[in-house]
């Protein structure tokens, strides 16, 4: 009695080692088979996000290989963040900056910058952000264009005090009752442009040492 209860009790072992094994195979063939179309899904969307704010003609090099890695900065945050490069000729065009706002009303609002060569601001996204539904939202270009005054600014035709909101003494329009969400991005905004000309050579070089507070040459 003993000794067929024992071989039960491997038995049942040995089929939940199998059934084990067999599953584990399987997950780890189904990954591989869907990371490549998974992969290639993400590039299409990304693609699609960076046709909104660089035109085609500002770039004729592959903008998902031609980047950089930057470490947290004051200006643009305090992760690490992707810098994608646009060339024409292999010559300096734009960069798409990524820089996170950590002042939105419900947390961090995390923003695409296009910046042309010569400065100017070619057009900004909205990535993520946790701003009040129906409020704060208006930051998303599918929900209005509020997003889009920032086209064509930079540094240069706007002085330190435009780049508020309108509330505060600037240029940029808000929506009455919602002043933090756009104060916040505006912001975010004006600290990328900063950061894009104090690093500009630096960030199309092919030799970077990348750290705290912007890019140097090795």
């Amino acid at each position: 009695m003993q000794n067929n209860m024992v071989k039960h009790a491997l038995k049942t072992a040995l089929v939940m080692i199998v059934f084990g094994v067999a599953g584990t195979f399987i997950l780890a063939i189904t990954n591989e088979n869907t990371k490549a179309p998974i992969a290639q899904s993400e590039a299409l969307a990304r693609m699609d996000l960076f046709r909104q704010i660089l035109p085609e003609n500002l770039h004729d090099n592959d903008l998902l290989k031609d980047t950089i890695q930057i470490a947290p900065t004051d200006l643009l945050g305090d992760i690490d963040l992707t810098v994608h490069r646009a060339r024409i000729n292999n010559q300096p065009a734009a960069v798409i900056l990524e820089s996170v706002a950590p002042d939105g009303y419900s947390g961090n609002i995390k923003l695409l910058i296009a910046v042309k060569y010569d400065g100017s601001l070619s057009g900004v996204r909205v990535l993520a952000h946790k701003e009040t539904p129906g409020l704060g939202d208006y930051i998303e270009i599918a929900r209005d264009t509020w997003i889009k005054q920032f086209d064509q600014q930079s540094l240069q035709t706007k002085n330190e005090k435009e780049w508020q909101v309108k509330k505060d003494g600037g240029t940029f329009d808000y929506m009455a009752g919602a002043t933090i969400t756009p104060r916040a991005v505006v912001k975010a905004v004006h600290k990328a442009l900063q950061y894009y000309a104090e690093n500009k050579d630096e960030l199309f070089s092919e030799h970077l040492k990348v750290g705290k507070g912007g890019v140097s040459h090795e």
